[in-house]
């Protein structure tokens, strides 16, 4: 049976302020399906808490009423092509393929779709998983870990792009900390969440055609992170050269507008190994008036991989105007005094030296210099140090 929630006993907010998905630059309040704490989805699922919120969606925290299990709910909003996540999904599952790679990643349990005011909106119902690594390293010194703890995660992390590059045909390209979660807390955790919930409900803001709720600290859960997200997948048997990655992820190709593959995973892959070791980001991008800034960011690179070959160079059309023949930098950008060393000197952990000719495997211009997920998974620096036969965690 459905619970009954508190139509008091909250903090109502000011509603001339902006909160939650209503700060975002795109935000248009029609697009986002009106939820309402209590309300019951697709006569099955209902909703107990507000998990977070992004440009495409907002995830809340549920119940499935049938077996009494406990789900998390991302409600699309309207729009065309809504339904690239659950193609992508739909796309993974099809591969009978058996690999480890497989269970690391996020499990999509249904779909259906809701009709609200202004269209139909894709609901996408997943096992609820814990806080992100991104979160997580806020309980850690420096915001970082050592480099010991770091291989354990990204090794989990290459498995499971080996399932999707060489099994599935899919390429992630929005591979970042806030998309790695930690697995489903215990049981006991997230009864308790759903109590303090109804004991002391969420705060919100009241508008006249929906309600605003401030998300909801999840509790965290114990093991290593599940890939998740794949709101930004392409297939991989197709031609790209879109704008992908995040900002200070993208790598050279994509900041280029040259084509792109799976080697963008790759190159993202150390950019996170970075993130999780190191307190400060291995790339800044930003010019002197805190504009991010495309020259910028090729100056760094430039100061930390070196000039790229003519080969990489030919790859794109916007090259001559930022090298010269010869491939030296034009300085559009002036290059930085920077190498991986000077940036590593805060890093924790044994062999530096080992993490540092293993990012720089990932680091490079050409894609087709870089590994796949499986060589850079079996490099004698990952590997060092991993007991065969046992996984963290597990008896």
């Amino acid at each position: 049976m459905p619970r009954n929630f508190p139509s008091s006993g909250f903090i109502l907010l000011d509603s001339s302020l902006r909160i939650e998905e209503e700060t975002l630059p795109t935000y248009q309040g029609r697009k986002y399906y009106p939820v309402q704490q209590g309300e019951v989805l697709n006569n099955r699922y209902q909703v107990l808490a507000k998990l977070g919120y992004g440009v495409t969606s907002t995830v809340w925290f549920g119940r499935d009423l049938v077996n009494s299990s406990y789900v998390a709910l991302k409600i699309y909003v309207t729009g065309e092509k809504r339904d690239h996540e659950l193609n992508i999904y739909r796309h993974m599952n099809s591969a009978e393929f058996k690999h480890p790679g497989k269970s690391l990643i996020r499990k999509l349990l249904d779909h259906f779709i809701i009709t609200g005011r202004h269209g139909q909106h894709i609901c996408l119902v997943h096992e609820p998983l814990g806080i992100s690594a991104s979160e997580l390293l806020k309980y850690f010194p420096g915001n970082a870990v050592t480099l010991e703890d770091m291989k354990v995660c990204i090794r989990e992390l290459l498995i499971a792009l080996d399932f999707l590059h060489s099994v599935a045909g899919v390429i992630h390209t929005d591979l970042q900390l806030k998309n790695l979660l930690l697995p489903t807390p215990k049981p006991e955790a997230l009864l308790k969440f759903e109590e303090e919930e109804i004991r002391m409900p969420s705060a919100r803001k009241v508008l006249q055609d929906r309600i605003i709720y401030r998300s909801s600290r999840f509790p965290p859960g114990d093991g290593l992170p599940l890939l998740s997200d794949f709101g930004e997948a392409r297939l991989g048997d197709e031609k790209h050269n879109e704008d992908i990655m995040p900002n200070l992820y993208r790598s050279p190709e994509v900041i280029l507008k040259a084509s792109w593959d799976y080697k963008v995973d790759i190159w993202s892959v150390a950019m996170v190994a970075w993130d999780i070791v190191s307190s400060t980001t291995l790339i800044k991008g930003r010019n002197t008036d805190g504009i991010f800034d495309d020259r910028v960011q090729l100056a760094e690179l430039v100061a930390l991989l070196g000039c790229p070959p003519p080969e990489f160079r030919e790859r794109s059309h916007l090259s001559s105007v930022l090298w010269d023949n010869s491939g030296t930098w034009k300085g559009l950008a002036p290059v930085p005094d920077i190498t991986l060393e000077s940036l590593a000197i805060d890093i924790r952990g044994e062999d530096k030296d080992g993490f540092l000719r293993w990012i720089r495997r990932a680091l490079q211009w050409n894609p087709s210099d870089r590994p796949t997920a499986l060589e850079f998974l079996y490099d004698e620096w990952l590997m060092k140090g991993l007991e065969l036969g046992k996984r963290k965690g597990t008896d």
